[in-house]
């Protein structure tokens, strides 16, 4: 957990300027795979992560990163993973969309649609059963509330008042299908009301009112009281992934959301309060430069998994 505002800022520049540098090391052709970008959507997971500590679990997306750097995920590893590295968290087995690290809470991402809520679910219910009052938080995307795994873990998880936080990042956009397009109802929160459980729509670019609402239904479901579903509406600057033409919304829409960017807001209040000047904010935004650029080059520098240990962990010792 951390609240203090300033920690709050320097994690959110982490999670910028992890994916500001990545964008430019997959245009220079040194990224295996896809790179799915987070920029733009930092509150979304400062605001929630910050108030979980290590016994809650969470649980990711395709689009993971900045959930597995607010919750406390180590950097050098964290980008040797991201590379396919031997000296990434997972070994290099899991890449960009399934890194995990449950020292930490981090029970993975998931490239499956939707996949991630049901594990969550099923965290939760371990979680319910072992009395310790911990929460699970499932992470998923507004395209992924159409799919059959949404509605089958809110029904399940409001009918045993599992402490499950459901939280959509509502970007707009189903990987290039305007959300709004597929839906006669494109509040995803105003859902929650035929499961039984509270929903409430958050602005995503707010770290404050992020932390706020996350406060709330941690609060409801570490009382035994159930799950929450929040949406947070916020935009993702890239296309679903880097190269992505984005042909299917207009620079007028990015440049609007780019306005409400969550970092400069944030640093807009610190600015305003007693919480810090310019030049160390200056300065918490060149560490974060320098400590990823540092990570990148670890990674660049790792050595590949050897073929004969593809087989290992597959099965428990």
């Amino acid at each position: 957990m951390y609240d203090a505002p300033l920690d709050l800022y320097a994690r959110m520049m982490l999670i910028r300027a992890c994916e500001t540098q990545l964008n430019d090391v997959f245009a220079r052709n040194l990224f295996p795979g896809y790179i799915h970008s987070y920029l733009g959507q930092e509150a979304c997971a400062v605001g929630v992560c910050s108030l979980l500590g290590d016994g809650d679990k969470v649980v990711s997306t395709h689009r993971g990163r900045g959930h597995y750097l607010a919750k406390g995920m180590a950097l050098r590893p964290m980008m040797a993973e991201m590379f396919g590295r031997a000296s990434g968290i997972c070994g290099g087995r899991a890449g960009e969309m399934h890194a995990a690290d449950p020292a930490i809470g981090v029970l993975g991402g998931n490239g499956i649609v939707g996949a991630g809520l049901p594990i969550g679910a099923g965290a939760a219910l371990g979680m319910q059963l072992d009395g310790a009052g911990a929460v699970a938080v499932a992470f998923f995307g507004e395209g992924a509330s159409n799919n059959g795994a949404f509605a089958e873990t809110l029904n399940v998880a409001a009918a045993w008042r599992l402490p499950l936080l459901l939280v959509c990042e509502n970007n707009l956009y189903a990987e290039m299908t305007p959300f709004a397009d597929t839906v006669a109802q494109p509040r995803v929160a105003a859902r929650a009301a035929g499961y039984g459980l509270p929903g409430e729509t958050v602005d995503g670019n707010d770290v404050f009112a992020v932390r706020d609402a996350t406060a709330r239904a941690l609060a409801r479901a570490r009382a035994g009281d159930g799950p929450t579903l929040l949406e947070l509406e916020t935009y993702r600057w890239g296309g679903h992934f880097e190269g992505d033409p984005k042909k299917y919304r207009s620079r007028d829409e990015e440049a609007a959301w780019k306005a409400r960017c969550p970092v400069a807001r944030l640093r807009a209040v610190l600015l305003a309060g007693s919480d810090a000047d310019a030049a160390r904010l200056d300065a918490i935004d060149a560490a974060a430069e320098a400590g990823v650029a540092e990570a990148i080059r670890f990674a660049l520098d790792s050595p590949l998994p050897e073929p004969e240990r593809a087989l290992d962990h597959v099965y428990a010792a």
